[in-house]
């Protein structure tokens, strides 16, 4: 099992750079695989749209919170580490045009040492996503067209460059670099709730990360992207899938259960606090008791 940390936003520390840098020096040291930045580009005040993880609708950030930009953020953490894992958590892909993005995320990966990892979620907040100039109620066939221009650019089609005629973007002999360090680019995985998610990372990702789901509903997101890998001759088995949990509840028997529901990676988060010894002191107890190095 791989143990991530999801950077902690709700404290409103994640724009102070030597908070940020310290905790996550310590996350690293502390054995930890990776960490995770979440986005909103923007939240809207009194926003209308409903939040699908919570029974009230309203996220649990307050409106006027720091919410840096993920793929700054992790570029910032690239330099203040060397070893720990860098993943969006998750990056609203409609809020990003896919040919600058491909570039972005080609860079932070080759500066880090191949260490990134892309969560890509469509967005439920309709006023953000309009905000970024994207059709909200299309942002699905769009994100689908996403993915292939971000593998696209990647892949090396020197000299003639990568062509893509699609719904929503066109280009010709287009010649993106740097490429990712790793293999078959920046890993992608999809987060999110629904079945169309799981049939998009079936389809196009290297992973799953489900979203406010368990039990059967977890089981049948999982087959559906196993399925749908199939189907397009992809292999299943290759496929990671994500969890969420939290750092004060899990433990190592939870882990191996979960690790038998096919988890390979749990995202675990902590209580959000803006004293940094009191959050280090978390990391440090939730690594023992895992046996993290």
């Amino acid at each position: 099992m791989k143990y991530a940390v999801l950077l902690p936003v709700a404290a409103g520390v994640t724009a102070d750079p030597a908070w940020i840098g310290a905790y996550v020096r310590h996350a690293e040291a502390c054995g930890f695989e990776s960490v995770g930045a979440v986005e909103h580009a923007v939240v809207a005040s009194g926003y209308s749209s409903v939040y699908p993880y919570d029974t009230s609708g309203k996220m649990e950030l307050a409106d006027d919170l720091d919410i840096p930009d993920p793929l700054d953020l992790l570029a910032f953490l690239a330099g203040q580490t060397s070893r720990i894992g860098l993943a969006t958590g998750v990056l609203v892909l409609p809020n990003h045009h896919p040919v600058v993005l491909a570039k972005r995320l080609a860079t932070i990966d080759a500066l880090s040492g191949g260490r990134l990892r892309l969560v890509v979620g469509m967005g439920w907040m309709r006023e953000e996503v309009e905000a970024c100039g994207a059709d909200f109620d299309s942002r699905g066939r769009r994100a689908d067209e996403q993915l292939q221009v971000l593998r696209k650019l990647w892949a090396d089609t020197a000299p003639e460059g990568a062509t893509h005629d699609g719904e929503f973007f066109q280009f010709k002999g287009a010649m993106s670099y740097p490429k990712p360090v790793q293999e078959g680019g920046v890993p992608i995985h999809v987060g999110g709730h629904t079945k169309a998610a799981a049939r998009r990372a079936g389809r196009y990702g290297d992973g799953l990360q489900p979203l406010g789901v368990a039990g059967d509903e977890l089981k049948a997101l999982i087959a559906l992207m196993r399925e749908e890998a199939e189907k397009n001759d992809r292999d299943p088995d290759a496929l990671e899938l994500t969890l969420g949990h939290t750092f004060a509840g899990i433990t190592p028997e939870k882990s191996e259960k979960l690790a038998a529901r096919g988890a390979s990676r749990l995202v675990l988060r902590g209580n959000p606090t803006t004293d940094l010894n009191e959050a280090k002191d978390e990391l440090s107890a939730c690594a023992e008791r895992l046996g993290l190095a």
